[in-house]
C-alpha cells in the first residue's frame, strides 16, 4: 500500500474536498483523485461517496481512516 495514497486520503477525508485535500498536500486536485483511485483499486473498495461536488466516506473508507 501507497502512504503518499494513504496520506492523499487522509486528506481528503478530513477536508471533505479533493480540491482542499490537494492545497493541502500542494499537489493538483487530478493528482488527488489519482491517488484515491489508485489506492480504492488495491483495496477493491469504494473509499468515497461522490455526490456532485460533496463526498462522504463509505463503510470501507471509515473503518481505513484511523
Amino acid at each position: 500500500m501507497d502512504i503518499q495514497a494513504l496520506e492523499a486520503f487522509v486528506a481528503v477525508a478530513e477536508q471533505e474536498s479533493f480540491s482542499r485535500a490537494g492545497d493541502e498536500l500542494h499537489l493538483t486536485q487530478p493528482a488527488v483523485s489519482k491517488r484515491i483511485a489508485s489506492l480504492e483499486e488495491q483495496l477493491n473498495q469504494k473509499l468515497f461517496d461522490r455526490i456532485g461536488r460533496n463526498i462522504k466516506l463509505t463503510q470501507a473508507g471509515s473503518a481505513l481512516l484511523p
